[in-house]
């Protein structure tokens, strides 16, 4: 079973969403998009922009701080390649 790291976006918010996940991306946006209670849960207009597959959920986990503690749009347009 793959691990994903992804990047998600909301036009509403204009705001980008860092995460990573054992299931299927499919299944996740679906979760952000319906019940989610946390940051995701303040619009519903959140599209995958962006994601990885690793081999383990730690390699995962490590890619989704690495790019967290980035804390510069700049450089997530760049990985996702949008302007």
């Amino acid at each position: 079973m793959p691990h994903l790291t992804y990047i998600l976006y909301s036009e509403n918010l204009d705001k980008f969403y860092i995460g990573s996940t054992s299931s299927t991306m499919q299944e996740r946006l679906d979760k952000h998009l319906t019940d989610h209670k946390g940051y995701t849960g303040k619009a519903k207009d959140w599209e995958v922009k962006y994601f990885e597959e690793f081999p383990t959920v730690n390699e995962a986990r490590k890619r989704e701080r690495e790019i967290k503690k980035w804390k510069s749009r700049k450089q997530i347009v760049r990985l996702i390649g949008t302007d």
